[in-house]
């Protein structure tokens, strides 16, 4: 009998077991120069407190080309999945070592190799814009997950580079080539971001931004408050890619971005934050939910606006008097019982307790600054 395949030991079967493990003792953060006149980098930080180097960047790898914007960027394994079909164990295992860093304004997608030397990852191969376009009929790649078939890649701009439709490339798990656009049929969809899945109900979930030219050089008013980006959530057949069911939160609620499903693989809810509503511009998050043999979904958290002296604010925002929350990013705890939410306009990172994923209660706050208002860090 052959010996079982090595596992990686950051490799968890259940998320009470990646609570309980070690903590990192590196973590990987990219810079970009917005400019394009400097190489965007993959840098290493330690991050382990009982180092003498703790909180400070030991590793830097500028990229090989300028202009790229490095921005979402993932590993070639998930620790969370354990194995998805189609991987090759290899000699040595299944190993999470590799990082895809795409470039969302270049197209280029750069792999880089954290072994032998984590502190120092090395460059191993680049995906370039016309790979992506002519074998995907995509471009602007944004997030990328490692799932069943292959490494699941979200991107925001068709075959052109500046409209759409968006959608996700299917990268092969081991050789990183681009296979095939994932959708087989894509119903509605046009434009794109994020992408979760419920695994165990073979549903995909995805959510809406804008198309390149849309976000380029940073939001249009006149879109924003004509309701033209993205306000709605796409569910899909995952075996099949077929779309199967659209929700339109409202045209005012613009920019439906961060997905963040339960850990839980028998779950069958998530969070979704919208970052302003052109009514009254407030930011919000939202619960989807299995309703039978459909998928719902309500809004759970409300975030107002604040109010602000006219004089400090920038002139879009002028007339309005207040500045927006603009919620960016959100993230669920392992377990399920916390949700972060970044509100990046009034500069505040809120904590929810989510224990009861339908009525969520604030129980924390972080002031960090925002667009009038100035803080320390508080750890300073």
């Amino acid at each position: 009998m052959s010996a079982p395949p090595k596992m990686d030991p950051t490799f968890y079967r259940s998320p009470g077991e990646a609570a309980a493990a070690p903590p990192e003792r590196l973590a990987y953060v990219v810079a970009f120069d917005r400019s394009g006149e400097k190489s965007d980098a993959l840098t290493v930080v330690d991050v382990d407190p009982g180092s003498e180097q703790y909180g400070q960047i030991v590793g830097w790898a500028d990229l090989p080309t300028r202009g790229d914007e490095l921005h979402h960027f993932g590993w070639n394994a998930c620790s969370s999945a354990l194995m998805h079909e189609g991987h090759d164990m290899g000699e040595d295992g299944l190993q999470r070592r590799y990082l895809l860093l795409p470039g969302i304004r270049s197209s280029n997608i750069h792999v880089y190799d954290t072994q032998p030397d984590p502190a120092n990852p090395t460059l191993v191969k680049t995906i370039t814009p016309e790979e992506l376009s002519s074998k995907a009929g995509y471009s602007r790649p944004h997030t990328l997950h490692c799932g069943p078939e292959g490494i699941f890649l979200s991107c925001l701009g068709g075959a052109d580079g500046a409209e759409g439709p968006g959608g996700i490339a299917l990268l092969d798990h081991n050789t990183f080539d681009v296979l095939r656009a994932w959708e087989t049929d894509r119903g509605p969809q046009y434009l794109a971001y994020d992408a979760w899945w419920h695994l165990t109900q073979n549903t995909l979930i995805t959510s809406e931004w804008g198309t390149p030219s849309m976000i380029e050089d940073g939001l249009v008013p006149e879109l924003l408050l004509s309701g033209k980006y993205g306000h709605s959530l796409h569910f899909w057949d995952l075996a099949a890619g077929k779309h199967l069911q659209e929700i339109d939160l409202g045209p005012e609620q613009q920019m439906v971005l961060e997905l963040r499903p339960a850990h839980d693989p028998d779950a069958s809810y998530g969070f979704v934050g919208v970052v302003v509503s052109t009514a009254d511009l407030s930011a919000s998050i939202w619960r989807w939910y299995r309703d039978g043999d459909m998928w719902a979904i309500e809004k759970v958290i409300t975030i107002p606006a604040e109010p602000a002296d006219p004089d400090d604010l920038p002139p879009a925002l002028k007339p309005f008097g207040a500045v927006p929350p603009m919620v960016t990013d959100i993230g669920l705890s392992v377990d399920d019982q916390m949700l972060y939410v970044s509100c990046w306009g009034t500069g505040e990172l809120k904590q929810y307790d989510v224990s009861d994923p339908a009525n969520p209660r604030e129980v924390g706050s972080v002031r960090l600054g925002g667009i009038t208002g100035r803080v320390a860090h508080p750890s300073l």
